[in-house]
């Protein structure tokens, strides 16, 4: 039986072996990917090898992948105002779906009376009729949307919002970190002019990450400027040993992808299976198209917090849904923007699987609710 049981891995990932292979070699190379040299050579080498990989996992050319410090920095370096698609018109004001990740929340470079939110249903999905109405009311815009979500694993139907978006003479930005890896998708099925990835969702390092650019996408201000670095997109001298290491995890997760989607999938039918012989459980977003590794529940009465310390207690790592709350746990923006209450905003428990997790982790996570739910039960009938 395992000490720990980690079903947080929507949170982070552990790192793959051949990422921690990769970023061992890259420590050995001395040299500035910017230097001309024999040592500055390899380092870039190294650098563009990883670039190339990620390029072909989502579709891209390898000169439109931009290295950042994380998801956060490329979402925020994807939200520039005056971006556009090619001769179009730059897009003068933003429109995020109200189930975004906070740093695409935050608007980047835009003003806040710039940015406008896009409704989502009841399922979790963008709501294409306010998206139309949006896009009707006011200059070209640059729209973001997310492929999937980090607490609910619903799937956004970004294809047709791109077609939407593309016919209001608007350019769409598609946060995919929690994508890929888990479901297949490139830039040109979802038709995204931009899409931001990060290493430590695929079992690459922490501190890396990546903007791709369709091709023909201008306007791109660069965040930091100082150095030449990026073609000009992004000041810095490279994390050489990060970038490779982003690369080889991308190659490993490609690889895996389609048995790890089938597998990770039928955990994840077992474990709601277990799941919902809990009277009253709420498995959110569940009559909607999601990753296969991610559950979101709930039952009336819980306190995330109590289910989240329970578990953490019982040897199992979750968590309440998204991971960058400093530590907090704070009631689902996700669940409001759905429509659910706040009694039920704060009580979601978010389960999220991985290559590693186990038949087994799956049944000692279900017996570790059970006693959760039965504690749960004897409290509220002690207090009827």
């Amino acid at each position: 039986m395992p000490d720990r049981i980690y079903l947080d891995w929507n949170a982070t990932t552990p790192l793959r072996p051949e990422a921690k292979q990769a970023m061992a070699a890259a420590w050995d190379v001395a040299g500035n990917p910017s230097s001309v040299h024999a040592e500055g050579r390899q380092a870039r080498r190294l650098v563009e090898d990883a670039r190339a990989a990620i390029a072909a996992a989502v579709g891209a050319r390898s000169q439109d992948v931009v290295f950042a410090s994380s998801g956060t920095e490329a979402n925020a370096l994807a939200l520039t105002p005056g971006l556009r698609r090619g001769s179009a018109e730059p897009g003068r004001r933003l429109l995020v779906s109200a189930i975004e990740h906070t740093s695409v929340l935050s608007g980047g470079r835009f003003s806040a009376g710039a940015i406008q939110t896009i409704k989502v249903t009841a399922t979790g999905l963008i709501d294409l009729d306010h998206l139309r109405a949006l896009l009707a009311d006011g200059p070209p815009a640059l729209v973001s949307v997310m492929l999937a979500n980090n607490e609910t694993g619903a799937v956004q139907p970004v294809g047709e919002v791109a077609d939407i978006v593309h016919e209001a003479g608007g350019a769409l930005h598609v946060d995919a970190i929690q994508a890929l890896g888990k479901i297949s998708f490139d830039i040109n099925s979802v038709r995204a002019d931009l899409v931001t990835l990060s290493a430590h969702k695929i079992g690459g390092p922490k501190g890396v990450g990546a903007l791709v650019m369709a091709e023909g996408v201008q306007g791109l201000e660069p965040l930091l400027r100082g150095g030449g670095q990026e073609l000009g997109r992004r000041a810095g001298t490279e994390n050489v040993a990060g970038i490779a290491a982003f690369g080889a995890a991308t190659t490993a997760a490609m690889d895996a992808l389609a048995g790890d989607a089938m597998r990770l999938q039928a955990l994840r039918e077992r474990l709601e299976k277990g799941l919902m012989q809990t009277p009253g459980m709420i498995v959110f977003s569940a009559d909607t198209p999601r990753l296969p590794n991610t559950t979101l529940f709930t039952v009336p009465g819980l306190k995330a917090e109590t289910a989240v310390i329970g578990f953490d207690l019982g040897g199992i790592a979750v968590s309440s849904g998204s991971a960058c709350s400093s530590g907090k746990v704070q009631p689902s923006h996700v669940l409001a923007a759905m429509g659910f209450g706040k009694d039920l905003a704060q009580g979601a428990v978010r389960l999220s699987l991985g290559w590693s997790t186990s038949e087994v982790d799956i049944d000692l996570a279900l017996e570790a609710w059970r006693k959760l739910a039965d504690a749960l039960l004897r409290g509220r009938r002690n207090t009827a």
